[in-house]
């Protein structure tokens, strides 16, 4: 049984049909991506896993479970977060309170405390920021800060939507490394990426999306050298 599952998921908005029919899993310990031109669909499909949108249509399974109609906050607490697209982090807040609004579904106070360990070690930018206001950090340190607050509810899945929009370069490089040091350490990951390239150079499979159908699908070192993918995606 697949960790995550969507079937035949139909999202409107209105009269619009952003998702048509859209149908995935995700296998624990897998890294899986969303790829796809802006309009896609593929934060839609975040957004409706997570709770903040209803589906039309499709079931949305976690470890078997259908997820329609459980409110956001609870499908946090199953074991799901998320990542959200332009970081959203609490700008009036600091680092440290982030961190633990990241843990509000948790009452374990000494396992939080582990949780926050474990992400000051992962980054350790943050730590040493951990007294300073969350808006007065560059992106790629705010892009950080999203990332570890996500951990802190210890999900099985991250929900990754666009982590290197905005970032230089070298902090995207950064920034995929931390993913797959995160999946390694046991954390399945969907990721949504309009950085084609980037992401299939750390999936193992890739969903391509266009106006919100899934129009192939495979190993992601396959759709590397698609040329339909090279020449709408990659730039080549």
């Amino acid at each position: 049984m697949a960790l995550l599952e969507v079937k035949d998921l139909q999202v409107y908005y209105g009269v619009i049909q952003a998702v048509k029919g859209v149908s995935f899993t995700v296998e624990e310990g897998e890294i899986i991506a969303l790829i796809g031109a802006n309009g896609a669909g593929k934060t839609t499909i975040l957004h409706t896993i997570n709770g903040l949108i209803e589906a039309k249509g499709g079931e949305i399974l976690f470890e078997g479970a259908n997820l329609q109609k459980i409110p956001a906050h609870k499908i946090v607490s199953l074991g799901i977060a998320h990542v959200p697209e332009g970081r959203r982090v609490f700008s009036q807040l600091t680092v440290y309170d982030n961190l633990l609004m990241g843990a509000y579904t948790r009452s374990d106070k000494s396992e939080i405390a582990n949780s926050l360990e474990r992400v000051y070690t992962r980054f350790p930018r943050l730590k040493e920021r951990r007294n300073q206001y969350a808006g007065t950090l560059s992106g790629g340190e705010q892009q950080m800060l999203a990332m570890g607050r996500a951990l802190m509810s210890s999900p099985r899945i991250l929900l990754m939507d666009e982590p290197s929009m905005g970032l230089s370069p070298i902090l995207v490089e950064e920034i995929f490394d931390i993913i797959n040091e995160i999946n390694k350490s046991g954390t399945t990951i969907l990721l949504v990426e309009q950085n084609a390239r980037k992401a299939l150079s750390v999936a193992n499979r890739a969903y391509v999306l266009e106006t919100g159908k899934i129009v192939l699908e495979g190993d992601a070192r396959y759709l590397m050298n698609d040329e339909s993918v090279k020449k709408a995606y990659l730039g080549e």
